[in-house]
């Protein structure tokens, strides 16, 4: 029987994984700081928490504890590394937060990997689309190009689209794929890529196989509804929950790749369970993008609601416009192929979220949050 450590395994996908894992024969270790801002004050009240409790050895730890990596590691064959912090807007101010969680405590795991004796095969780790910041475009004088951010000056006169980088003409998006160029634009994206290629680096030097997954926008039943920073889904859900109307950023056709909960999960088990994998990064998505008028509007008729949606012309900064991940490479190699669309499962979510109490709205103030630090628009 193998041994799986999933970090950040209360989560939203840990919490999915576990429950998988458990159903094909593995054993299952999660360590997880049950950090409020996703579970709330009370962890037992959690959703995602209850899914695994009592069903998996918890530890109550931090990744930025070499003493509670220790415990966690004890007997472990397989590491799934999902402990992170994840909203790009926060991740533009809180900054060291996001560099000590998401690189300082990646390091740890790896330090003890290379120095100290272990049991485990292979890593896991969840890497992020944030890495390709805008992404990859075609310019009809350039041919491909990978614009960087897009100029404050362009959006506050609403001109929100990607412009060549040498031409600065309109350019058309393109499915990104792993080879494209890597300069994420947040903070965030930033400790993602320094995360994924710290692990390539020493799993490689160690010889201990890794696998990276470039999560698209992942979403589905689980998704914290109390977190304002990050899953717009469940941000929308919480303000008509809370009869409080939906704020669009930019002009509404921004894009994304939002790719169900049981994609994710299905994609991380293959990268578990084939060798063919190993030192190996890849895409995860949905192969379809979605603009965010059309999810509020979604939303909106499943709920049923009144509320108003408001196409405001405000932006963030570190924000990207369109976001659609090629999934050639992990077709070819590891035969995934998304099941879920996002009319299904978009209704899957909401049939979830019209059982669960309704949460407080604090979106107001993390957008409060990037008004006094000047990245709000």
């Amino acid at each position: 029987m193998k041994r799986v450590l999933i970090t950040g395994g209360a989560g939203f996908i840990g919490s999915n994984l576990a429950l998988k894992l458990l159903n094909r024969g593995y054993e299952v270790t999660v360590i997880d700081n049950l950090n409020k801002q996703i579970h709330g004050e009370d962890p037992d009240k959690s959703y995602t928490y209850n899914l695994i409790k009592g069903k998996v050895n918890f530890i109550k730890g931090d990744v930025n504890n070499i003493q509670d990596w220790k415990k966690a590691l004890e007997d472990v064959n397989i590491v799934v590394h999902l402990a992170a912090e994840t909203g790009t807007g926060q991740s533009m101010y809180e900054i060291n937060k996001y560099i000590d969680s998401n690189i300082g405590g990646t390091s740890k795991l790896l330090e003890l990997l290379t120095n100290e004796q272990h049991k485990v095969e292979k890593l896991i780790v969840a890497a992020s689309r944030a890495v390709y910041g805008e992404g990859k475009f075609e310019c009809e004088k350039h041919g491909i190009v990978y614009p960087k951010s897009r100029l404050e000056e362009d959006m506050s006169k609403g001109d929100f689209e990607v412009k060549c980088p040498i031409c600065k003409n309109m350019v058309t998006m393109l499915p990104t794929d792993e080879e494209s160029a890597l300069h994420p634009t947040s903070v965030y994206g930033f400790t993602k890529q320094a995360q994924e290629q710290l692990c390539m680096i020493v799993g490689t030097s160690i010889k201990l196989p890794v696998v990276a997954f470039r999560f698209q926008n992942v979403y589905g039943p689980g998704q914290s509804l109390k977190n304002p920073y990050t899953g717009i889904l469940s941000i929308f859900s919480t303000r008509i929950k809370n009869s409080n109307d939906i704020n669009i950023f930019e002009d509404g056709y921004e894009t994304r790749d939002f790719v169900y909960i049981d994609d994710i999960t299905d994609a991380i088990i293959l990268g578990i369970e084939n060798d063919n994998a190993n030192f190996k990064v890849f895409n995860v998505g949905s192969g379809e993008k979605i603009d965010v008028l059309t999810v509020a509007n979604t939303l909106k008729n499943k709920y049923g609601t009144n509320v108003q949606i408001n196409v405001s012309g405000n932006y963030r900064l570190g924000d990207i416009r369109h976001n659609l991940g090629d999934l050639s490479y992990i077709k070819e190699n590891l035969n995934y192929e998304p099941k879920v669309s996002f009319k299904q499962g978009i209704s899957n979510f909401v049939d979830w979220v019209e059982k669960q109490e309704i949460e407080a709205d604090n979106y107001e103030k993390s957008i409060q949050e990037m008004k006094d630090k000047g990245l709000y628009k």
